[in-house]
């Protein structure tokens, strides 16, 4: 069903190449573009070649430059849908009608790396939503942390300096594991709630789709009668919060640096459109000073168990760009695009970022006409005297380009008691000019510590190993001692292991923050409802198999919504155990486990597969074991995973005909696979990871 997002991009595609002949720009025909005009077969090329030079001027200068910060990115458009009416806080249109679909347009995007790098880095990922409203463009542009690293946006552009890439080397891409950053951060506390974050598994997500999306700041809803409330915006997505393990990060890049930007591409091709909840705390103005925190501090949340997510609508995105240059890397957000009924508070960053985006936006797309492509365009009528500029695509007619005027007739008119206009909440403002922070922005530990402490153990650990990693990078001894020593404020524990890992005497013990722990931080509470909807699934076979199983096995998971690939060590067909032919969807050498959610191995009804004589399918299996996923075995598939000599691990005998131990789960009887089996092994997958195992021995 096309929206009126969709009806109006149409308009703007280019003419369709099979109409006519190659042309200049202007529409002249070309009858031969493979050679420059020449004064002889050997002489030199004349300036008079007006298609050359149009030809390379073009190439010269079609790259625009790319975006400071999240650079690398990734789009799609769908639609926004309302559960409710939500007239009681604000009078936004789009949050109106439940009946009423909103167009929108998603970029999903890294912080650090420049457009050549890579998806599965260790980074802050952009969550940035255009909502094409009919009261004018509305963009929620956010992050997959609620949090930031700062709290006045004038220390924004030092942050961005110390977390890019350093300037007397470029060196690292994509990464945040170097000096400039840990000293920066050793010298801010404010930055050590956001880096607790960004040292756990949220700074790796699985996919997008499974992905947390914030607002970060408080905002302001404002219904009709002018009364404001405090408003905090999180995504939820619909398949949970799951993310990739360290190591697999780190693999998945050579393996596949698009991995994330594919992962969304290819399941919106596919029609397995991702879905998130729009949800909102609220907090009613008069309660602004009722927490232990500002709430105009953009380094804090509210806990959710103090003020819980109220669920108000759904995305859904369901159609992916015609063209990434025109519309994912033409995109301009700005978080000064509200409409009526959403407003700002005084949060010292948020108006910072008022100013900045629509300044960077004039660099990057050449001047003050950008909201003019197609990307940008809002669906609702604009009407205004600003002409004129750089890329200027409208013909205006008439005399006068200013208001008032009476030669123009007025026009356009002032919105006047039209109650579609947009009014600023009314509130008083007093102060001193001064350079000062508010004592109420001072507490830099407490929610650090509260992050650290809502998390499960094997989150803790991850952390931890995280920090090693990063400040491991580091070389100055200075930057990580003092590092070590802001953790010792967060937990002394934390900061003991962190120390003991890359080689600094242990800190002192500070009086750290008495908090109470944030269930609703640990992934163990995000993990949705158990679908397999989406996840990868790998069937390794080789000749010999027994195809039944496979079959089976691959009809029970695709029934589920998973995606199930049969790998083999060469592309095209293995022969099953019947003599039969059958496809093979990708050749082992290509992929690896970590491209995958889950792992099936089939058995050989007259022997162990030759699977097992692969070191490809030992490596394969091993990686999937240590990363916690989801591994079935049937017949004597399961020899294949004995050879991994997995320790204190129960699998199935001719005793035991179904074994689920720790995500493994093993059939026994040779045969297609049964429906516990098939269901036990959902569960598993459902799972994500599974986090303690034994050791494997080999």
């Amino acid at each position: 069903m096309a929206d009126k997002k969709q009806e109006q991009r149409e308009r703007y595609y280019a003419h369709d190449l099979s109409d006519g002949p190659l042309t200049t720009d202007q529409g002249v025909p070309v009858d031969h573009t493979d050679d420059s005009l020449q004064a002889g077969e050997r002489g030199p090329t004349l300036m008079e070649d007006f298609h050359f030079r149009e030809k390379l001027t073009r190439f010269d200068h079609e790259r625009i430059p790319e975006r400071v910060v999240h650079a690398r990115g990734s789009g799609a458009y769908g639609y926004f849908q309302p559960y409710r009416s939500c007239a009681e806080f604000t009078s936004a249109a789009f949050l109106q009608d439940p009946s009423v679909r909103t167009p929108v347009f998603v970029r999903f995007s890294t912080v650090q790396g420049p457009r050549g790098s890579a998806d599965t880095v260790r980074d802050v990922r952009g969550f940035a939503t255009k909502f094409y409203t009919s009261e004018g463009n509305y963009d929620l542009v956010g992050n997959n942390f609620p949090v930031f690293f700062i709290q006045d946006g004038i220390k924004f552009p030092d942050f961005v300096h110390a977390v890019k890439m350093e300037p007397d080397n470029e060196m690292p891409t994509g990464a945040s594991a170097h000096d400039t950053l840990w000293d920066f951060v050793s010298l801010q506390p404010e930055t050590l709630h956001t880096i607790m974050w960004l040292m756990s598994d949220r700074a790796i997500p699985r996919s997008y789709r499974m992905m947390q999306g914030f607002g970060v700041h408080t905002f302001r809803f404002v219904n009709a009668q002018g009364r404001g409330t405090f408003v905090k915006f999180h995504w939820k997505p619909k398949l949970g919060v799951h993310s990739l393990v360290w190591d697999e990060a780190q693999e998945t890049m050579g393996r596949d640096p698009d991995f994330n930007r594919r992962d969304l591409w290819d399941c919106i091709e596919a029609g397995d459109y991702p879905e998130w909840e729009l949800g909102v705390q609220l907090v009613p103005e008069e309660d602004e000073h009722n927490f232990d925190f500002d709430l105009l501090d953009a380094t804090k949340i509210i806990p959710e168990e103090q003020v819980p997510v109220q669920p108000i609508g759904r995305m859904v995105l369901d159609r992916n760009p015609d063209n990434f240059f025109a519309e994912t890397e033409q995109v301009a957000f700005h978080t000064a695009n509200v409409v009526p009924g959403i407003d700002f508070t005084n949060d010292p960053l948020l108006q910072a970022r008022n100013f900045s985006y629509l300044d960077t936006q004039l660099i990057r797309l050449g001047g003050p006409n950008f909201a003019q492509i197609p990307v940008n365009r809002p669906v609702a009528p604009v009407r205004n005297n600003q002409r004129d500029g750089y890329h200027q695509g409208e013909i205006h007619r008439g005399k006068t380009s200013y208001t008032k005027n009476s030669l123009g007739g007025g026009c356009p008119a002032m919105a006047g008691a039209d109650e579609s206009a947009f009014r600023h909440l009314t509130e008083r403002v007093d102060g001193h000019k001064i350079r000062r922070r508010s004592d109420s922005f001072q507490n830099h530990y407490s929610q650090a510590a509260m992050f650290w402490r809502s998390m499960a153990e094997w989150e803790q650990q991850h952390i931890i190993e995280a920090f090693r990693f990063e400040l491991g990078k580091v070389q100055s001894k200075d930057v990580r001692a003092r590092t070590v020593d802001q953790l010792s404020r967060v937990d002394h524990t934390l900061a003991v292991a962190v120390a003991e890992g890359i080689g600094v005497t242990p800190p002192e013990r500070y009086d750290t923050p008495d908090v109470t722990p944030s269930p609703a931080l640990s992934f163990e509470n995000n993990r949705g409802d158990g679908s397999i909807a989406t996840r990868q699934i790998a069937v390794l076979v080789s000749d010999g198999v027994d195809a039944d199983q496979v079959d089976t096995i691959r009809s029970a998971l695709t029934a589920q919504g998973a995606n199930v690939e049969v790998l083999a060590p060469h592309d095209g067909e293995f022969t099953g155990s019947d003599g039969v032919t059958h496809p093979v969807d990708r050749a082992l050498p290509t992929v690896a486990s970590v491209l995958y959610d889950a792992v099936v191995l089939p058995g050989d009804p007259a022997s162990v597969p030759r699977t097992a004589q692969d070191p490809a399918v030992l490596k394969f299996v091993r990686d999937a074991y240590r990363h916690g996923k989801a591994i079935a075995a049937l017949g004597t598939g399961i020899d294949v995973l004995k050879l991994l000599e997995p320790a204190r691990l129960r699998t199935a005998d001719e005793h035991e005909h179904t074994v689920s131990d720790e995500g493994v789960v093993t059939h026994h009887p040779i045969g297609p696979a049964s429906e516990q089996f098939a269901q036990a092994f959902i569960d598993a997958v459902g799972a994500h990871r599974h986090r303690n195992r034994p050791p494997l021995r080999r």
